[in-house]
Order: C-alpha cells, then sequence, then structure tokens
C-alpha cells in the first residue's frame, strides 16, 4: 500500500471511529472533569508561582493564556484565580496540598482511560498505577506548557538581550519574535506527544506518534483562534445563558481541544494497525486465563 492510500485509509478510519469509539461523548467527559480540575492546578500553580522571586508572573501566565483560550471563557478564570494571586497564596501549603493535587490529576486520568478507547487497547494496569502516571502526567504536560509559555513571558527584549552576550549580530533579534513562537508550538506538539506515549496502554516507536501529535496541534491552533473569533464576533452566551454564558465557553473550549487529541489518537491508531495488520502490543499484557480442569471420575463419584 502507498503512503497516500495508506493515509486516506487512516484519515476514513479515523473519521468512523468517531462514532463507533463514542469519541465525541469521551470529548465531552473530559471537558467536565478538566474543568474540575483547571483551577485547582491554577491555584497551585499560583501558589508555586509566589515563592520564586519573579513578580507578577501569575498575572503574566495568564494574559498569555487569553492569547489562546476564548475571551469568555478567560473572563472566567480571571475571575475565580483572582482571589489566589496575593500574597496570602502561600498558605496553599499549609493545608489541603494533597487535595488540590489530587483534583488538578482528575482530567489527566480520565484521558487516559479516553486514550485507551482510542487507540483500542484495554486498560490491563492497576488503578493506583493510572493515578500516579496521572500525577506524573500533570506535571510533565503541565511542564512543557509552561515552558512554552515561558518563551512568551520574555518577550521581545530578550532576542535584543541574546544576540548582545553571544555576539550573534541583528540576525538573531530579527528572528526571535519567530523563534520565539516557534518554540512555544514546538513544546506543545511535545506536550500531546508525551500524553500519546505515556497514558495509553500501548508500546509506540516516535515515528508511530508524530503524525496524530502533529495533527492535534494544528487543529488546536486553528480551533482555538476560531473559537476566539466566533465567541467575540457571533456568540452571545450571556443572553442565552446569562451567568453561566463564560462557563458554558471555558467547557466548549476544553471540549473541542479534547476532541482533537483524541482525534490525533485514533489517525495514530489507524496507521499502526493498517501497517502492523491489526496486531497492537500492550504495555502490560493482561493476567492469563485460568481454564476450570475438568472434574475427576473420583471427584464426580465423591459429588454423588
Amino acid at each position: 500500500m502507498s503512503t497516500l492510500s495508506l493515509l486516506q485509509a487512516a484519515t476514513k478510519n479515523s473519521l468512523r471511529d468517531i462514532g463507533r469509539n463514542h469519541i465525541m461523548a469521551f470529548a465531552a467527559a473530559l471537558s467536565y472533569y478538566f474543568v474540575l480540575s483547571l483551577f485547582p492546578a491554577l491555584i497551585l500553580l499560583a501558589a508555586l508561582l509566589v515563592l520564586l522571586p519573579t513578580p507578577n508572573l501569575f498575572p503574566q501566565i495568564l494574559n498569555l493564556m487569553s492569547r489562546t483560550v476564548p475571551p469568555y471563557a478567560m473572563g472566567l478564570v480571571r475571575q475565580i484565580t483572582a482571589s489566589v494571586v496575593s500574597p496570602n497564596s502561600g498558605t496553599l501549603f499549609s493545608f489541603g496540598v494533597l487535595g488540590v493535587a489530587w483534583s488538578a490529576t482528575t482530567g489527566f486520568a480520565s484521558l487516559i482511560e479516553a486514550l485507551n478507547v482510542a487507540y483500542d487497547v484495554p486498560e490491563t494496569r492497576p488503578y493506583w498505577k493510572t493515578r500516579v502516571l496521572a500525577m506524573l502526567m500533570a506535571l510533565e504536560v503541565g511542564g512543557l506548557l509552561l515552558v512554552a509559555l515561558a518563551f512568551e513571558v520574555v518577550g521581545p527584549d530578550f532576542g535584543s538581550w541574546l544576540a548582545r552576550h553571544l555576539g550573534l549580530g541583528p540576525l538573531l533579534q530579527i528572528m526571535w519574535p519567530f523563534l520565539r513562537w516557534g518554540v512555544s508550538v514546538a513544546f506543545t506538539l511535545f506536550a500531546i506527544y508525551a500524553s500519546y506515549k505515556v497514558a495509553p496502554n500501548i508500546r509506540q516507536r516516535i515515528s508511530q506518534l508524530l503524525p496524530g501529535a502533529v495533527i492535534a496541534t494544528a487543529f488546536w491552533i486553528l480551533l482555538s483562534y476560531g473559537l476566539g473569533i466566533y465567541f467575540r464576533s457571533f456568540a452571545h452566551f450571556n443572553k442565552t445563558y446569562g451567568t453561566l454564558g463564560a462557563a458554558i465557553a471555558l467547557m466548549m473550549w476544553i471540549y473541542y481541544t479534547s476532541f482533537v487529541i483524541l482525534l490525533g489518537a485514533e489517525f495514530n491508531s489507524e496507521l499502526m494497525q493498517l501497517r502492523g495488520g491489526g496486531r497492537l502490543e500492550l504495555k502490560q499484557p493482561p493476567p492469563p486465563t485460568v481454564k476450570p480442569q475438568p472434574a475427576t471420575e473420583s471427584e464426580t463419584d465423591v459429588a454423588a
């Protein structure tokens, strides 16, 4: 099968599996769980950033988020997190930090289950292992996204400073805005790639992970900006939902974000099955089933 035919078949099968694997329903469930985990994660992040010597770092991160998160949704995020961005937010560490960390990983625990469905593999790992994995994913993916945001925080002046101190001349200063966005997109891509690598119960190579990660990242960028234009120009959630309008907009953005991530996983799964003849290797094989032994003659006589 040629590469073009392979991609066409994988695309066709992925679109078919949207209904067969209930991807839209899983995306809706993920939007619910990620909304539950988003604000505890932001509260924990605010408490951590207060300990750093850089002033106003958390508001800068919120400003950068507003470039991607639609305005209706971002207004709700700012409103809820405003109370925790204060000198007293460090007291979070004195009480309830474990509960906040546990809540912040709820979305990733649900993502593990949804990606297993997208890859058509069963979950054979114990519950404690998947929950610990969800916590590690929250740290890993959150760290990658923070690095992506950090390149936006440093701003265009950092390119001038780097050019002066490294002696690279004006070329770096000119290219820095493009490099800054490129690095941010690259780390976002790697965050989705890491989710595909770690979460599903299936062994994959780098070449098998990249196609879906590229598709999910590209669609997510287009989707985020498209929803921003739609919310600003056409949607009027406050007239329809009243005070819940911002929450509805936030859930809609997370819903479509979850959808494109699952769609990329479906594409990876179909490519792997087409190339490997439908064979997928689990990270942890299921326990062997014990077949019942037929009763012997003596046991039958005793039972009688």
